[in-house]
């Protein structure tokens, strides 16, 4: 790596803000001989500028020694943010390279058949005499072929050992501050009838017998291993197979590569992993096998991959303890910290709280958000917003208790299926309306009109329940469960003011959240701190149904059932106008 580059590697025509300050920064990091530097960039920074600025430092083919590794890796675990890479012009030399199934087939008669179910895929010893110009191995070779590749993280670790995407001298990880969770969620294992093509062929043992529950798993693995491996060969060996067992073939070899890697984990002395099983439907129902701190998995999908590295967010909030969690030693890493660029009175937080959201206060807060969601709609009778409701089952309850005060005609709502439509929709829109969304407190860019005011309906700290969070906080790591809450608080605030000259208020409705600004205080970034240091309360309409409509010229139409069209949200009277009503199937808590 050559960081002394690094400013003359920067794509755009002139440095805005902070960049010339952080790269300069950045650049002595790497000459301070750190083989990690974490950057620590709030909204605005420009993040995939001083990425590409990076990774223009990668050694090249022209100066490398025989022995010596060359070009460099852009790597997101966000689809949406290597979409906006691809999109930008700046960024026009990194070659994205994206899984098989989001490819299409260009054989006569296939052209609206993934590549991962084509004829290739399906027929045995199938020769293509158009694999030269297929879309997806033409990107691959491509981007193989380039000094820059750039790939969701998901890709980036399942080709991990690939002859085609071996190590580089630099690797970028963007939005990294959630490595730890994402490496463990590829490592879980889910073994479910949804997701076991053989489980009707085997015996699912009742992990909570009273053996040791790791054990019990590890022998099931042992035996679902060998008849997935059996029945993988089987249709290996067939001459010819459909979609559906192409589909069938290549989830069988998943799982036995995903059980296979469980066994040899845990058995290994070396091994610093903590494996958990739960089985909350009890004997012969799911099963699911979870890593505690995965190091030895990122190893080998991860930091194998690279000579240097540099991981960018705005929400690496303890370096020490993040470097635990991924297996990096903090003595060879790096923190370089960029200045926050957008005026503070351009983002505001405002309490509005209105009790605590844990699940046994939840009944009695939920009517009183609201009604303070009425008096919001008021406030900002010609804005766009967005609540941030934690869960389906949270929002099922504000979208019914706000279609019964008679405002649903300015609510959209989503479920698991429609997700990316309705956002679309609402982005789309040119009324001023109130989107209930789940899960979207990260990679969602609201700038501008898009949305000027949002709601944290709850303070979003993990699930108990799950193993590995119980497990957690039995081992005393109360430290991480509140940092982790205060990463996704800081992401969701950041959601709606994404310049210098734009600006969105920040509604926080939870109680809860008041109290964890307090315990995770000192893992608060300085220029977040600023914004809870000036938090006060708004002065807000009176609960006015009537005029929290005024943007959208309707009327209230208050509804004890819920079903008169004049109090549906927008979302349902779109949809019974398709005859197809979004709650029929959708909402659960998640």
């Amino acid at each position: 790596m050559k960081p002394s580059r690094i400013l003359a590697e920067f794509p755009a025509p002139s440095f805005r803000a902070t960049q010339q300050e952080a790269l300069t920064e950045i650049r002595e990091a790497f000459e301070s001989d750190n083989d990690v530097v974490l950057i620590r960039a709030p909204t605005g920074s420009g993040k995939s500028l001083l990425a590409r600025s990076i990774m223009g430092c990668a050694r090249d083919l022209q100066t490398a020694k025989p022995a010596e590794v060359t070009g460099a890796y852009y790597t997101t675990p966000q689809v949406s943010q290597l979409d906006d890479v691809d999109a930008d012009d700046l960024l026009d030399d990194l070659e994205v390279i994206r899984g098989k199934s989001n490819y299409n087939c260009i054989l006569p008669g296939e052209h609206d058949t993934p590549v991962n179910q084509a004829p290739c895929a399906r027929e045995k010893g199938f020769d293509c005499t158009v694999k030269h110009r297929c879309p997806y191995y033409s990107d691959r070779a491509i981007a193989s072929g380039q000094p820059m590749a750039a790939m969701t993280l998901a890709y980036f670790m399942q080709t991990a050992g690939s002859d085609v995407f071996g190590m580089r001298d630099v690797v970028v990880i963007d939005e990294a501050h959630g490595l730890a969770e994402w490496a463990e969620m590829y490592a879980t294992i889910e073994l479910s009838p949804h997701r076991v093509p053989v489980w009707d062929d085997v015996d699912i043992p009742d992990i909570n017998g009273g053996h040791d529950q790791v054990e019990v798993a590890i022998g099931f693995a042992e035996r679902l291993s060998n008849v997935c491996s059996a029945a993988k060969d089987q249709l290996t060996n067939e001459p010819e197979l459909t979609p559906d067992e192409v589909a069938r073939r290549d989830r069988l070899g998943e799982l036995v590569s995903e059980l296979d890697w469980f066994m040899e984990d845990y058995r290994s002395p070396d091994s610093p992993t903590t494996w958990v099983v739960d089985q909350p439907g009890g004997a012969g129902t799911a099963i699911t096998i979870k890593p505690l701190d995965p190091a030895r998995y990122l190893h080998h999908t991860v930091w194998d991959r690279g000579e240097k590295f540099a991981l960018l967010s705005a929400t690496i909030l303890n370096k020490d303890a993040f470097c635990r969690q991924v297996g990096l030693d903090p003595d060879r890493v790096a923190l370089v910290d960029v200045e926050h660029t957008f005026p503070i009175e351009n983002r505001p937080l405002y309490d509005v709280t209105q009790g605590k959201m844990t699940y046994e206060h939840r009944d009695d807060t939920i009517p009183k958000i609201a009604r303070l969601i009425v008096r919001l709609m008021a406030h900002h009778p010609d804005e766009k917003g967005i609540i941030h409701a934690h869960s389906y089952a949270i929002a099922e309850q504000l979208a019914e208790t706000l279609t019964e005060f008679g405002v649903g005609q300015r609510v959209r709502v989503h479920d698991t299926e429609n997700r990316d439509a309705e956002l679309d929709a609402w982005k789309a829109s040119n009324d001023p309306e109130l989107f209930i969304a789940v899960k979207m407190e990260e990679a969602l860019d609201l700038k501008g009109d898009l949305a000027r005011w949002q709601v944290l309906c709850k303070a979003p700290y993990l699930n108990t329940n799950d193993s590995r969070v119980a497990q957690r906080l039995e081992d005393g790591q109360w430290a991480w469960y509140h940092r982790t809450a205060l990463r996704t608080v800081i992401q969701a605030c950041g959601r709606v003011v994404r310049a210098p000259d734009d600006y969105g208020a920040t509604y926080l409705a939870d109680s809860s959240l008041l109290d964890l600004f307090e315990r995770a205080e000192s893992d608060t970034p300085p220029w977040f701190k600023q914004q809870v240091d000036r938090l006060s309360k708004p002065t807000l309409p009176e609960f006015d149904p009537q005029a929290a409509l005024a943007g959208i010229n309707a009327t209230a139409s208050p509804s004890r059932s819920g079903k008169q069209t004049t109090g549906q949200t927008r979302t349902e009277s779109d949809a019974d106008r398709r005859k197809n009503h979004p709650l029929s199937d959708v909402w659960g808590d998640g």
